[in-house]
């Protein structure tokens, strides 16, 4: 990946915003459960951080992917996981089909609010029945008239308490499946709508997360995002974007927990000398070190042939599964090495800990992405390859 003055602009930009707008409050926002997402997201918006590779002509930068990532592994600076997977949302999980497929019409009553920060937004995929098989979501909506009517409900839904509009995966009709689902933009104030709870979650503790009910929800057909059928498809195509954002967003968070530990261990003596000194520890620090830079090497590859309009799903997909494996493996080493210390809930590495366990379960487990490594590199069982329609 070839960096340029552009790109390192657009860095400080985005670490400064996260050193002025997040960091200060990280701890209260942590504390009550819920950051202020129209603030926050606005400020964010001012500064063109929300619409990065958005087209120009619906208030985006129009620049290419590369752009984002280089903001996501910035806004990986910030000092708790909540806020930036809520941003990841608003930029690179809920609007990828909506500015690809949508109508100009849909997008510039719902994607040109979304980048200025004026409205945030909610991606609806996984229910309580279907997490990573998105093929078994219940959710539906029968047609009437021009109108769709949605029953239903959503689960582990970022943003969800805030959001004004969801983008919502739904089975608009009987069809096989991967043939029988629509993205449908659903605005989160329309009659029927219930926000029933906002969750109690391991960590991403400042990102408010909810469980959404759908009783009746009468919305016009012209708020489905391109075909109707197509939305598994579509759904797909904005996991790869979701993935490769996610893994990229892991890395300066790594590289900090790395440092952290090295200044602590440095000044941590027991038993006449720094833990540092300890063979162990040191070179236990360079191994992890040195895999966050493959890690590194790998979103960037996938990134540069993302820019290229090739393919990404198997890299996306190893990216995924990397970042979330390596994300454990760093904060366990370390925060062991921080003793009883990091046992403590206020230090970073133990909210780094609770954090990032999440990326190994969102936008696909880690055995999902092996499934799909496997599929592409024809290493699926004959069975398995019929049960998923290879």
């Amino acid at each position: 990946m070839l960096w340029t003055e552009e790109h390192d602009t657009l860095r400080k930009t985005m670490r400064s915003f996260v050193q002025n707008e997040i960091d200060p409050f990280v701890d209260e926002w942590e504390k009550e459960g819920i950051f202020p997402a129209h603030e926050l997201f606005r400020k964010a918006g001012d500064l063109g951080l929300l619409g990065i590779s958005k087209p120009e002509e619906f208030g985006g930068l129009g620049l290419d992917y590369s752009y984002s990532i280089a903001a996501a592994e910035e806004l990986g600076t910030a000092r708790c996981g909540g806020v930036p997977m809520a941003m990841g949302v608003q930029t690179d999980m809920a609007t990828p089909a909506l500015t690809r497929f949508g109508s100009d019409a849909l997008r510039r009553e719902f994607l040109t609010p979304t980048i200025t920060g004026e409205q945030v937004c909610c991606v609806g995929v996984s229910e309580a029945s279907a997490g990573s098989d998105v093929a078994r979501i219940k959710t539906h909506a029968r047609k009437d008239g021009d109108d769709y009517v949605i029953n239903g409900s959503k689960l582990w839904i970022t943003n969800g308490i805030q959001a004004d509009w969801m983008c919502a995966l739904v089975n608009t009709s009987d069809d096989h499946p991967h043939r029988n689902k629509s993205l449908v933009i659903i605005p989160m104030d329309t009659k029927g709508v219930v926000k029933a709870r906002k969750l109690d979650k391991l960590g991403m503790r400042c990102s408010d997360t909810a469980e959404i009910y759908f009783d009746e929800v009468r919305v016009p057909q012209s708020n489905r995002i391109g075909d109707e059928g197509a939305g598994f498809m579509y759904q797909m195509l904005q996991f790869q974007e979701e993935r490769l954002w996610g893994a990229a967003n892991m890395l300066m968070g790594l590289d900090m927990a790395i440092a952290d530990t090295i200044e602590q261990t440095r000044g941590r003596k027991a038993f006449g000398k720094s833990i540092l000194d300890n063979q162990v520890v040191h070179f236990r620090l360079a191994e992890l070190t040195t895999e966050v830079e493959l890690l590194r090497s790998l979103v960037y590859r996938a990134t540069e042939m993302y820019v290229r309009g090739e393919n990404v799903t198997r890299m996306a997909s190893m990216a995924k599964l990397k970042a979330g494996r390596l994300a454990r493996e760093v904060t366990d080493s370390c925060l062991q090495y921080w003793g009883g210390m990091g046992f403590m809930w206020e230090v970073p590495i133990s909210r780094l800990y609770r954090d990032s366990r999440v990326v190994s379960i969102g936008a696909g487990a880690d055995e999902v992405m092996l499934s799909i490594i496997c599929k592409i590199d024809g290493t699926l069982p004959e069975r398995k390859k019929k049960d998923r329609g290879a």
